[in-house]
């Protein structure tokens, strides 16, 4: 079930508000944990609020890994995370999509790691999580955003 359907389904139930929202949000094991995915590109949408915040972000045409992706230092965070290895096997999206909806951090976590609020026209790059097989819409799961030359890491508190 796409995200939209399951938006759809909590309204058609009588569950809008807070309910509604519970359904859209999506767990860790919504997303293909096995294949981080790298993003770079201009913030074109901002929805700085929980569940989680949002952003759109806006990829080039001809999106690349950096060179350096595998060497950026990388904040401890208290979520058992192996960032070295992880960065190590991020790849490109195979789909062609321009636009990515990012999933980021409640804002609590936000707060906790002092990331600023991100305005649109900011540029960014992200290492994070699509649906399995990038099957559904083009979401991504942020595990680090890479902003204004440092990076956050998104899955758990700062150690």
């Amino acid at each position: 079930m796409q995200r939209r359907d399951v938006i759809r389904t909590g309204a058609w139930l009588g569950l809008g508000g807070w309910g509604g929202g519970a359904l859209a949000h999506h767990g860790w094991s919504s997303f293909d944990q096995d294949r981080p995915l790298y993003l770079e590109g201009r913030v074109v949408e901002v929805k700085w609020r929980n569940p989680h915040a949002e952003l759109v972000l806006e990829l080039p045409e001809a999106l690349r890994l950096p060179a350096d992706l595998g060497q950026r230092p990388l904040p401890a965070q208290t979520a058992g995370i192996d960032g070295p290895a992880l960065l190590a096997k991020t790849v490109l999206p195979t789909r062609r999509d321009r636009r990515w909806e990012i999933e980021l951090a409640p804002l609590f976590r936000l707060g906790q790691w002092q990331m600023p609020e991100v305005k649109t026209g900011a540029s960014l790059s992200t290492v994070g999580f699509a649906f399995k097989d990038e099957k559904g819409e083009a979401i991504l799961r942020a595990e680090y955003v890479f902003l204004e030359g440092k990076a956050y890491g998104l899955r758990s508190s700062p150690a």
